[in-house]
């Protein structure tokens, strides 16, 4: 799976946009119960949009009124700055072999037309990372879709004044890829080659209108997603780091609306899934 879902690199997209005519829709969202009283609700979100969309329905509105705390990934989504720095920081490694020196040969046809799409060359990557070097790559064939129309900044922005917290946090977010041993990274980096030009950024906006997620668990089964060790850094662990967290505030009588990455609830391993298997009843409700 191309890296769509995260929305670090979304958020360093220049933020231009015009008005347009919201697209109507639906997208997955579900109630969590517990025991002894316990209430919140799981949004799954899209962090970039080719178009804007109306998606606060009744339901979503009403629960977002009744959180004492909004949960996201990333809360301070509009510093682009600070995360353009800290991308900065941690991407730089001196004395890296070039690119195409660490994927494998089939792919070096992939990473010129990739390099050429992003209009750079293997030079610019000279010290940089090969996670870094994915995500930068990944990103160049993502350009239709605007961050500022991601439903993640809604939801920030429907917030108030209600207690905000992060699930992860730009830094624990790009920590993640940073710490991961380097076959992993150049893993990504070939997953991130043998996806370009297969996104079909409209058809995953599509089912995330619809909420459909047979088509967004499948999307958490294919690319960097396929290979077992990507999947735990990147989806199972994260996943289960966050049911942590979350099980720990909803348990302590805190009304939690959680709104992360629609594909982060999918599945056996997904979100959802996890505090379900951690004594709450986690129902659809949209």
């Amino acid at each position: 799976m191309m890296p769509r879902f995260f929305q670090i690199l979304l958020a360093l997209a220049a933020l231009a946009g015009c008005a347009q005519v919201p697209d109507p829709a639906r997208p997955a969202f579900w109630q969590i119960t517990g025991p002894h009283g316990e209430k919140g609700w799981l949004l799954g979100t899209i962090h970039a949009l080719p178009r804007p969309a109306a998606w606060r329905s009744p339901a979503i509105g009403a629960a977002l009124g009744e959180a004492d705390v909004v949960a996201v990934e990333i809360a301070n989504l509009d510093d682009t700055a600070a995360m353009a720095r800290l991308f900065d920081r941690l991407e730089h490694s001196p004395g890296l072999p070039p690119l195409s020196a660490r994927v494998d040969p089939a792919l070096r046809g992939a990473l010129a037309r990739q390099l050429a799409t992003a209009h750079r060359t293997e030079t610019d990557f000279a010290d940089t990372e090969s996670w870094a070097a994915a995500l930068r790559l990944a990103r160049a064939g993502e350009a239709s879709s605007d961050s500022a129309d991601g439903i993640d900044r809604a939801v920030l922005r429907l917030a108030g004044g209600k207690q905000v917290v992060e699930l992860e946090g730009a830094a624990g977010q790009l920590g993640l890829f940073d710490a991961m041993p380097e076959a992993q990274q150049r893993a990504m980096l070939e997953a991130v080659l043998r996806d370009a030009g297969q996104a079909d950024e409209d058809g995953l906006a599509n089912a995330w209108r619809k909420g459909d997620f047979a088509a967004i668990e499948a999307e958490t089964r294919r690319g960097m997603l396929a290979d077992p060790q990507l999947r735990e850094t990147l989806f199972t662990g994260r996943n289960r780091a966050w049911a942590e967290s979350l099980a720990a505030r909803l348990t302590k009588g805190e009304r939690v609306f959680v709104a992360v990455g629609a594909a982060h609830m999918a599945g056996a391993d997904g979100l959802a899934a996890m505090l379900a298997a951690r004594g709450f009843r986690v129902v659809r409700v949209q």
